[in-house]
């Protein structure tokens, strides 16, 4: 499975509780920074650094509408790291049955 520097990026913005926290707020509803803000553990420049990370990650986009910029998840990006995860997910399950297999072969009789 290619691992290119845009999944790397995806992944690191995801590591983050607070981003996660972020990206779920925005995938109910669009947002500027001072209404995501608000109910959150940190200041609203705290909150305007993770929108920063997660708009260099692809996951989301920021249009200015009047005095503030609205916030949107960039579903692509979401889509392609779930697809990464769901082939590693593939390819564990076949290395786990396959050992699952070679272990079942090798046990001794039961006497």
């Amino acid at each position: 499975m290619p691992v290119d520097a845009a999944l790397v990026r995806t992944f690191h913005a995801l590591a983050d509780p607070l981003r996660l926290e972020i990206l779920g707020r925005l995938a109910a509803a669009p947002s500027g920074v001072t209404e995501l803000a608000r109910g959150l553990p940190i200041t609203r420049q705290g909150t305007a650094k993770h929108l920063a990370v997660l708009r260099e990650a692809g996951l989301v986009t920021a249009a200015s509408e009047g005095r503030e910029s609205v916030y949107r998840v960039q579903a692509a990006t979401a889509s392609a790291a779930a697809r990464w995860l769901e082939a590693a997910s593939a390819a564990w399950d076949t290395q786990l049955g396959l050992l699952k297999a070679a272990a079942e072969a090798s046990e001794p009789p039961a006497r």
